[in-house]
């Protein structure tokens, strides 16, 4: 599709949206059947289905990952005080990444990013009653619903799409210092340091492909496919390697860089092993270890701050009951790996820190490289 015909069916989707919204109270029946309590909220039955089926394939997998990333760096990308000095400011959660595949997925920060363009593009073509920016955000929603553990998160539609692409330096990378990614933070999305902390939470089902570019998908934590506290458990841990090649912008030494075949190490941080250290933010790194509850409601608060960025929430219609419920958490408590005890963690917070097993095993932890354990993973849309 061109670019001119991808803003024409763009600017029918704002219409469509608009349009609907005028029934803003009372239930009602969507064309497939299903009950709404906003007609503007009907689009998003089957968008579930299509991405569930063409997208995701009801996996927490490597897709999911990727969605969850877009809608962060679709919506941080903007700047009040840029706008202030009527300069060039983004426009937070507006599509932008998928209106202009050509401008902020080439940005060194969004390294990777055109993996979920790619597979969210047509999708945006098979729904033209849907705006770029509210597929972004609730393709983001969709997606974790099936990590266990994960909150259901807020959706709220009507985002207008974006007229110019976001300008570059506004995604935080993991090499910049922490009073940078602070300041930075503030100034996107009104968020403090402690907010900062709770949307790293998404860290738990994170991996990365170029911060060593040698490497496919390495984790973040040992549990990759699942939404549970175990990223604020081993940032803290004592760093004894590098999965891959070392001195790699962005990488602090990992406590599991065990490789094997297809079987990557856990990668770490640089931001996250500073921000589990500092001490602005340590003890609400800390105090998501083993609270499970804690940690997703946090993540729940803070995501529906980020989503809606650059937009007015009382413009916008509440369609949270199209978002499916998640897979619900599996119970298991935090644990430390095999090989690894209360020893190991290097705790900068002055509150006592939980007690914890540790996992069985005379060897460090081999963390698998797909979700059913399988050595290759084919999602269905072709993403790396």
């Amino acid at each position: 599709m061109s670019f001119k015909s991808l803003l024409a069916f763009i600017g029918l989707s704002v219409a469509a949206v608009q349009a609907a919204s005028v029934k803003r109270n009372g239930a009602v029946t969507c064309p497939d059947g299903t009950k709404a309590t906003n007609a503007a909220c009907c689009a998003f039955f089957p968008l579930v289905k299509d991405l569930q089926e063409n997208v995701f394939g009801n996996v927490c997998g490597e897709d999911v990952h990727e969605s969850l990333r877009l809608t962060f760096h679709d919506a941080i990308a903007f700047s009040k005080s840029l706008q202030a000095q009527g300069l060039p400011s983004g426009g937070g959660a507006d599509g932008s990444m998928l209106i202009f595949p050509d401008v902020e997925p080439n940005f060194h920060a969004n390294l990777g990013i055109s993996d979920s363009v790619e597979f969210l593009t047509p999708v945006l073509q098979r729904h033209p009653t849907i705006t770029a920016g509210d597929l972004i955000q609730f393709a983001g929603a969709v997606a974790i619903t099936n990590c266990p553990g994960a909150p259901r998160l807020e959706f709220l539609a009507g985002r207008p799409n974006a007229t110019a692409p976001a300008p570059d330096g506004l995604i935080p990378e993991p090499q910049d210092p922490l009073d940078s990614i602070f300041a930075r933070m503030a100034d996107g999305g009104g968020f403090s340091p402690e907010d900062v902390v709770a949307l790293l939470a998404s860290h738990t089902i994170a991996r990365a492909d170029h911060v060593d570019a040698t490497l496919d998908a390495a984790p973040f934590d040992s549990t990759p496919f699942t939404f549970d506290t175990q990223i604020f458990l081993e940032v803290l841990l004592k760093g004894i390697g590098v999965p891959g090649t070392p001195n790699n912008t962005g990488e602090a030494l990992s406590p599991l860089p065990l490789t094997q075949g297809v079987d990557v190490g856990e990668i770490r941080l640089q931001s996250d092993f500073a921000l589990a250290r500092d001490a602005r933010t340590a003890c609400t790194w800390q105090g998501f270890v083993n609270e499970q509850e804690k940690m997703s409601s946090a993540f729940k608060a803070v995501m529906a701050r980020l989503a809606i960025i650059g937009n007015e929430r009382s413009k916008l219609i509440d369609c949270s009951e199209a978002v499916p419920e998640p897979v619900p958490a599996s119970g298991k408590p935090a644990t430390f790996p095999a090989t690894k005890t209360q020893a190991d963690i290097e705790q900068a917070c002055a509150s006592p820190f939980p007690s914890l097993s540790s996992d069985a095993g005379a060897t460090e932890t081999l963390i698998p490289h797909c979700p059913d354990g399988e050595t290759t993973c084919v999602p269905l849309t072709g993403s790396s």
